[in-house]
């Protein structure tokens, strides 16, 4: 089981930062640097970039889902009875769905999410925020330990 353990584990945190990091490539580099071209040269671009990031966020939710599950099942014996752990994980747990959702929404093509994609940098800086709200709850929670 350690050997597992450390396995989702690393794929937990590995994709997290992958995800976060080119969020916030798109947000603080690419946008930003995209403004700066012609209509039709940005929107090539960014069809091309965004087909391309696509990948990566499905793959990254399916990663995040299957390795916080396993992580969060292997957790709860060590906090039997720990309200605050349970109440932190679950609150981090729903806040990264909101993520995958509006992720999902940004690379999707729905002609019902139009508006959102209209706000990409919006969207992408809410993103970042729920981000680093969701480090900081997982850092507690590691650093908290379990309950004597």
């Amino acid at each position: 089981m350690f050997f597992l353990d450390v396995l989702s584990r690393f794929a937990h945190v590995g994709t997290a930062i992958t995800m976060v990091g080119g969020t916030m490539f798109l947000l603080f580099v690419f946008l930003p640097s995209s403004q700066g071209l012609d209509d039709h040269s940005r929107g090539s671009i960014s069809t091309a970039v965004v087909g391309r990031w696509k990948r990566f966020v499905h793959a990254g939710i399916l990663l995040l889902l299957l390795s916080g599950m396993y992580n969060y099942i292997r957790a709860i014996p060590g906090h039997k009875g720990d309200a605050l752990y349970h109440a932190l994980v679950g609150t981090k747990m729903i806040l990264a769905l909101v993520v995958f959702f509006i992720a999902s929404v940004l690379v999707g093509r729905s002609p019902k999410f139009d508006a959102m994609r209209s706000q990409r940098p919006k969207w992408l800086k809410v993103i970042v925020f729920l981000a680093c709200v969701i480090v900081a709850i997982s850092a507690f929670v590691k650093v908290r330990g379990l309950p004597v």
